[in-house]
Protein backbone atom coordinates (compact mmCIF):
# COMPACT_ATOMS: atom_id res chain seq x y z
CA UNK A 1 0.00 0.00 0.00
CA UNK A 2 1.51 3.27 -1.17
CA UNK A 3 0.20 6.39 1.52
CA UNK A 4 0.19 9.55 -0.88
CA UNK A 5 -1.78 13.03 -0.31
CA UNK A 6 -3.88 15.11 -1.85
CA UNK A 7 -4.09 19.13 -2.10
CA UNK A 8 -6.03 21.97 -3.63
CA UNK A 9 -3.12 24.17 -5.02
CA UNK A 10 -2.49 27.61 -3.20
CA UNK A 11 -0.39 29.89 -1.68
CA UNK A 12 0.72 27.16 1.46
CA UNK A 13 0.39 24.18 -0.97
CA UNK A 14 4.15 24.03 -1.69
CA UNK A 15 5.25 24.46 1.87
CA UNK A 16 2.78 21.44 2.31
CA UNK A 17 4.06 19.34 -0.05
CA UNK A 18 7.62 19.42 1.18
CA UNK A 19 6.08 18.19 4.79
CA UNK A 20 4.72 15.46 3.32
CA UNK A 21 7.90 14.77 1.58
CA UNK A 22 9.68 14.86 4.72
CA UNK A 23 6.66 12.33 7.14
CA UNK A 24 7.69 9.83 3.94
CA UNK A 25 4.47 10.32 1.63
CA UNK A 26 4.48 8.48 -1.74
CA UNK A 27 2.92 10.97 -4.17
CA UNK A 28 1.52 14.54 -3.98
CA UNK A 29 -1.39 15.03 -6.17
CA UNK A 30 -3.07 18.55 -6.61
CA UNK A 31 -6.67 19.09 -7.56
CA UNK A 32 -7.65 20.74 -11.15
CA UNK A 33 -10.01 23.21 -10.72
CA UNK A 34 -9.18 26.51 -12.02
CA UNK A 35 -12.82 28.30 -10.52
CA UNK A 36 -11.33 27.39 -7.29
CA UNK A 37 -7.25 27.25 -7.06
CA UNK A 38 -4.59 28.71 -8.54
CA UNK A 39 -2.74 27.00 -11.49
CA UNK A 40 -2.26 22.71 -10.78
CA UNK A 41 1.15 23.15 -13.57
CA UNK A 42 2.39 26.20 -12.10
CA UNK A 43 1.91 24.47 -8.49
CA UNK A 44 3.22 21.40 -9.07
CA UNK A 45 6.74 22.83 -10.60
CA UNK A 46 7.19 25.09 -7.85
CA UNK A 47 7.05 21.99 -5.45
CA UNK A 48 8.95 19.90 -8.02
CA UNK A 49 11.63 22.89 -7.28
CA UNK A 50 11.46 22.38 -3.18
CA UNK A 51 11.41 18.91 -3.43
CA UNK A 52 13.90 15.81 -4.39
CA UNK A 53 11.87 12.34 -3.98
CA UNK A 54 8.25 12.80 -3.67
CA UNK A 55 5.87 12.01 -6.97
CA UNK A 56 4.00 15.15 -8.72
CA UNK A 57 1.11 15.30 -10.79
CA UNK A 58 -2.43 17.20 -11.39
CA UNK A 59 -5.56 14.59 -9.84
CA UNK A 60 -7.68 14.83 -12.02
CA UNK A 61 -7.05 16.57 -15.44
CA UNK A 62 -10.47 17.82 -17.13
CA UNK A 63 -9.47 17.31 -20.80
CA UNK A 64 -11.65 20.26 -22.08
CA UNK A 65 -10.13 22.66 -19.72
CA UNK A 66 -6.95 22.59 -22.64
CA UNK A 67 -5.87 21.64 -25.90
CA UNK A 68 -4.03 18.30 -25.83
CA UNK A 69 -0.70 19.90 -26.75
CA UNK A 70 -0.76 22.34 -23.86
CA UNK A 71 -1.04 19.47 -21.94
CA UNK A 72 1.60 18.17 -23.24
CA UNK A 73 3.55 20.90 -22.74
CA UNK A 74 2.91 20.86 -19.17
CA UNK A 75 3.65 17.29 -18.30
CA UNK A 76 7.08 17.90 -20.32
CA UNK A 77 7.83 20.77 -18.48
CA UNK A 78 7.09 18.79 -15.16
CA UNK A 79 8.68 15.69 -16.36
CA UNK A 80 12.45 17.69 -17.20
CA UNK A 81 11.78 19.33 -14.18
CA UNK A 82 10.86 16.13 -11.72
CA UNK A 83 12.32 13.43 -13.59
CA UNK A 84 11.19 9.92 -12.48
CA UNK A 85 8.11 11.93 -10.25
CA UNK A 86 5.73 12.70 -12.66
CA UNK A 87 2.54 10.91 -13.12
CA UNK A 88 -0.99 12.17 -14.67
CA UNK A 89 -4.20 11.21 -13.46
CA UNK A 90 -7.30 12.23 -15.75
CA UNK A 91 -10.90 11.56 -15.80
CA UNK A 92 -14.51 13.35 -16.88
CA UNK A 93 -14.48 16.08 -14.50
CA UNK A 94 -16.20 16.52 -11.17
CA UNK A 95 -15.83 20.31 -9.30
CA UNK A 96 -13.38 21.26 -12.74
CA UNK A 97 -16.69 21.10 -14.55
CA UNK A 98 -19.29 21.14 -12.49
CA UNK A 99 -18.20 24.78 -10.71
CA UNK A 100 -18.68 26.17 -13.99
CA UNK A 101 -21.83 24.68 -14.66
CA UNK A 102 -21.11 22.04 -16.67
CA UNK A 103 -21.85 18.20 -16.58
CA UNK A 104 -18.81 15.81 -16.65
CA UNK A 105 -17.58 15.27 -20.11
CA UNK A 106 -18.55 11.84 -22.08
CA UNK A 107 -15.76 9.04 -21.66
CA UNK A 108 -16.01 9.08 -25.60
CA UNK A 109 -14.32 12.52 -25.65
CA UNK A 110 -12.12 11.69 -22.70
CA UNK A 111 -10.70 8.71 -24.61
CA UNK A 112 -9.97 11.02 -27.45
CA UNK A 113 -8.07 13.34 -25.80
CA UNK A 114 -5.69 10.64 -23.76
CA UNK A 115 -5.42 9.35 -27.60
CA UNK A 116 -4.27 12.59 -28.77
CA UNK A 117 -2.09 13.03 -26.13
CA UNK A 118 -0.56 9.54 -25.77
CA UNK A 119 1.03 10.46 -28.91
CA UNK A 120 2.23 13.58 -28.70
CA UNK A 121 4.14 12.19 -25.50
CA UNK A 122 5.40 9.26 -28.15
CA UNK A 123 6.57 12.41 -30.83
CA UNK A 124 3.92 11.89 -33.08
CA UNK A 125 2.58 14.51 -35.33
CA UNK A 126 -1.38 13.94 -34.32
CA UNK A 127 -4.58 15.72 -35.23
CA UNK A 128 -6.47 17.97 -33.55
CA UNK A 129 -9.24 20.07 -34.65
CA UNK A 130 -8.75 19.70 -38.02
CA UNK A 131 -4.95 20.48 -37.87
CA UNK A 132 -1.78 18.55 -37.35
CA UNK A 133 0.40 19.14 -34.12
CA UNK A 134 3.23 18.33 -32.67
CA UNK A 135 5.43 18.84 -29.66
CA UNK A 136 8.57 20.79 -31.64
CA UNK A 137 10.85 21.71 -28.12
CA UNK A 138 13.98 21.84 -27.97
CA UNK A 139 16.36 20.39 -25.49
CA UNK A 140 16.21 22.88 -22.45
CA UNK A 141 12.42 23.95 -23.47
CA UNK A 142 11.02 19.93 -22.47
CA UNK A 143 11.37 16.26 -21.56
CA UNK A 144 12.93 14.80 -24.57
CA UNK A 145 10.64 12.70 -26.65
CA UNK A 146 9.44 9.89 -25.58
CA UNK A 147 8.03 10.83 -22.63
CA UNK A 148 7.18 8.06 -20.23
CA UNK A 149 4.85 9.03 -17.77
CA UNK A 150 2.14 6.73 -15.83
CA UNK A 151 -1.26 8.22 -17.00
CA UNK A 152 -4.18 7.03 -14.77
CA UNK A 153 -7.71 7.43 -15.17
CA UNK A 154 -10.35 8.80 -12.59
CA UNK A 155 -12.90 5.96 -13.10
CA UNK A 156 -16.46 4.68 -11.13
CA UNK A 157 -18.24 2.67 -13.25
CA UNK A 158 -17.89 0.33 -16.44
CA UNK A 159 -17.64 2.43 -19.27
CA UNK A 160 -14.47 4.39 -17.03
CA UNK A 161 -12.76 1.34 -17.06
CA UNK A 162 -13.12 -0.03 -20.07
CA UNK A 163 -11.84 2.45 -21.50
CA UNK A 164 -8.81 2.55 -18.42
CA UNK A 165 -8.34 -0.95 -20.50
CA UNK A 166 -8.52 0.22 -23.80
CA UNK A 167 -5.86 2.55 -23.34
CA UNK A 168 -3.57 0.59 -21.23
CA UNK A 169 -3.48 3.06 -18.29
CA UNK A 170 -1.42 2.88 -15.50
CA UNK A 171 -4.33 2.31 -13.06
CA UNK A 172 -7.59 3.96 -11.84
CA UNK A 173 -8.67 6.76 -9.14
CA UNK A 174 -11.67 5.79 -7.68
CA UNK A 175 -14.10 6.91 -4.76
CA UNK A 176 -15.05 3.62 -4.18
CA UNK A 177 -13.73 0.10 -3.45
CA UNK A 178 -10.79 -1.22 -5.18
CA UNK A 179 -10.93 -2.62 -8.66
CA UNK A 180 -8.29 -5.80 -8.56
CA UNK A 181 -8.47 -6.02 -11.81
CA UNK A 182 -5.78 -3.26 -12.16
CA UNK A 183 -2.69 -3.25 -10.37
CA UNK A 184 -2.56 0.57 -9.69
CA UNK A 185 -5.72 1.09 -7.48
CA UNK A 186 -5.73 4.77 -6.08
CA UNK A 187 -8.75 6.06 -3.83
CA UNK A 188 -9.11 9.52 -2.45
CA UNK A 189 -9.46 9.58 1.74
CA UNK A 190 -10.50 12.53 3.53
CA UNK A 191 -11.28 13.06 7.66
CA UNK A 192 -8.91 13.76 10.73
CA UNK A 193 -6.94 11.41 12.87
CA UNK A 194 -8.63 12.43 16.62
CA UNK A 195 -6.48 13.10 19.53
CA UNK A 196 -6.72 10.37 22.05
CA UNK A 197 -10.46 10.49 23.75
CA UNK A 198 -10.95 13.77 21.33
CA UNK A 199 -14.88 13.52 20.36
CA UNK A 200 -15.38 13.93 16.41
CA UNK A 201 -17.57 16.59 17.07
CA UNK A 202 -14.72 18.74 19.09
CA UNK A 203 -14.11 22.55 16.92
CA UNK A 204 -10.56 21.09 15.82
CA UNK A 205 -12.12 17.85 14.15
CA UNK A 206 -14.76 19.74 12.83
CA UNK A 207 -12.66 22.21 11.46
CA UNK A 208 -10.59 19.86 10.38
CA UNK A 209 -12.91 16.91 8.36
CA UNK A 210 -15.81 19.78 7.85
CA UNK A 211 -14.72 20.09 3.80
CA UNK A 212 -14.45 16.91 3.74
CA UNK A 213 -18.30 16.06 4.77
CA UNK A 214 -20.00 18.90 3.32
CA UNK A 215 -18.45 17.55 -0.10
CA UNK A 216 -20.70 14.74 0.11
CA UNK A 217 -23.53 16.65 -0.04
CA UNK A 218 -22.38 18.50 -3.17
CA UNK A 219 -21.68 15.26 -4.77
CA UNK A 220 -25.17 14.03 -3.71
CA UNK A 221 -26.88 17.08 -5.21
CA UNK A 222 -25.28 17.48 -8.23
CA UNK A 223 -26.18 13.82 -9.04
CA UNK A 224 -30.12 14.27 -7.77
CA UNK A 225 -30.82 16.78 -5.90
CA UNK A 226 -33.66 14.83 -4.04
CA UNK A 227 -30.45 12.62 -2.88
CA UNK A 228 -29.75 14.81 -0.06
CA UNK A 229 -33.42 14.59 1.72
CA UNK A 230 -32.51 11.35 3.32
CA UNK A 231 -29.52 12.73 5.11
CA UNK A 232 -30.01 14.75 8.28
CA UNK A 233 -29.87 18.13 7.65
CA UNK A 234 -30.24 18.06 3.92
CA UNK A 235 -33.68 19.00 3.28
CA UNK A 236 -33.18 22.08 5.27
CA UNK A 237 -30.09 22.83 3.80
CA UNK A 238 -31.00 22.22 0.02
CA UNK A 239 -34.09 24.79 0.81
CA UNK A 240 -31.32 27.18 1.53
CA UNK A 241 -29.51 26.46 -1.68
CA UNK A 242 -32.00 26.71 -4.16
CA UNK A 243 -32.48 29.89 -2.99
CA UNK A 244 -29.82 31.06 -4.63
CA UNK A 245 -31.38 31.74 -8.90
CA UNK A 246 -30.49 28.43 -10.79
CA UNK A 247 -27.89 30.46 -13.26
CA UNK A 248 -25.59 31.00 -10.60
CA UNK A 249 -26.59 27.97 -8.11
CA UNK A 250 -23.69 25.94 -9.19
CA UNK A 251 -21.14 28.92 -7.71
CA UNK A 252 -22.51 28.53 -4.40
CA UNK A 253 -22.58 25.09 -4.52
CA UNK A 254 -18.95 24.45 -4.64
CA UNK A 255 -18.11 27.38 -2.35
CA UNK A 256 -14.78 26.56 -0.39
CA UNK A 257 -14.53 22.81 -1.99
CA UNK A 258 -12.21 20.99 0.07
CA UNK A 259 -11.13 24.08 1.76
CA UNK A 260 -13.61 25.82 3.95
CA UNK A 261 -17.26 24.97 5.21
CA UNK A 262 -19.16 27.77 3.67
CA UNK A 263 -21.83 29.60 6.29
CA UNK A 264 -24.46 28.12 4.15
CA UNK A 265 -22.79 24.60 4.85
CA UNK A 266 -22.08 25.23 8.34
CA UNK A 267 -25.62 23.13 9.49
CA UNK A 268 -24.49 20.23 8.02
CA UNK A 269 -21.48 19.95 10.78
CA UNK A 270 -21.56 16.97 12.87
CA UNK A 271 -19.62 14.71 14.91
CA UNK A 272 -21.77 11.34 14.00
CA UNK A 273 -21.51 12.40 9.99
CA UNK A 274 -17.99 13.11 10.47
CA UNK A 275 -17.21 9.72 11.60
CA UNK A 276 -19.76 8.41 8.65
CA UNK A 277 -18.69 9.91 5.78
CA UNK A 278 -15.14 10.77 6.05
CA UNK A 279 -12.09 8.77 7.78
CA UNK A 280 -12.50 10.65 10.88
CA UNK A 281 -11.62 8.17 13.49
CA UNK A 282 -9.16 7.36 16.21
CA UNK A 283 -5.35 6.34 15.24
CA UNK A 284 -6.53 2.64 15.26
CA UNK A 285 -9.45 3.50 13.34
CA UNK A 286 -7.55 4.37 10.56
CA UNK A 287 -5.14 2.28 10.15
CA UNK A 288 -7.96 -0.72 10.02
CA UNK A 289 -9.35 1.48 7.55
CA UNK A 290 -6.33 1.67 5.35
CA UNK A 291 -5.85 -2.20 6.18
CA UNK A 292 -9.24 -3.14 5.10
CA UNK A 293 -8.71 -0.84 1.67
CA UNK A 294 -5.45 -2.81 0.98
CA UNK A 295 -7.42 -5.99 1.39
CA UNK A 296 -10.17 -4.71 -0.90
CA UNK A 297 -7.54 -4.33 -3.76
CA UNK A 298 -6.78 -0.42 -2.96
CA UNK A 299 -2.88 -0.04 -3.82
CA UNK A 300 -2.17 4.10 -2.96
CA UNK A 301 -4.76 6.08 -1.03
CA UNK A 302 -4.79 9.75 -1.38
CA UNK A 303 -4.95 11.30 1.76
CA UNK A 304 -6.38 14.91 1.43
CA UNK A 305 -5.60 16.96 4.39
CA UNK A 306 -7.95 19.93 5.43
CA UNK A 307 -8.34 22.61 7.79
CA UNK A 308 -6.49 25.06 9.57
CA UNK A 309 -3.09 23.29 10.20
CA UNK A 310 -2.60 20.82 7.70
CA UNK A 311 1.08 20.05 8.63
CA UNK A 312 -0.86 18.46 11.78
CA UNK A 313 -2.80 16.33 9.54
CA UNK A 314 -0.23 15.04 7.37
CA UNK A 315 1.63 14.08 10.43
CA UNK A 316 -1.20 12.10 12.34
CA UNK A 317 -2.22 10.16 9.23
CA UNK A 318 1.36 9.19 8.18
CA UNK A 319 1.72 8.45 12.17
CA UNK A 320 -1.35 6.32 12.00
CA UNK A 321 -0.08 4.66 8.58
CA UNK A 322 3.11 3.50 9.87
CA UNK A 323 5.01 5.52 7.00
CA UNK A 324 8.31 7.64 7.75
CA UNK A 325 9.12 5.89 11.02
Amino acid sequence: MQISCAFPPGLETVEHVVVAESLGYERAWMYDSPALYHDVWVSLCLAAQRTNRIGLGPAVLVPNLRHPLTTAAAIATLAEMAPGRTVVAIGTGFTGRMAMGQKPLTWKYVQRHIEQLQGLLRGDAVEVDGAMVQMLQPSGFGAARPIDVPIVLAANGPKGFAVARELKAAGVMTIGGGQPEFDWCAALAMGTVLDDGESPSSERALAAGGPGLTVVFHGIYEGDPQGVEGLPGGSEWRAELEKVPEAIRHLATHEGHLVEVSERDRSLLDGDLLTAFTWTGDRSKVKARIEAAEAAGITEILYAPMGPNVARELAAFASAAGIGS
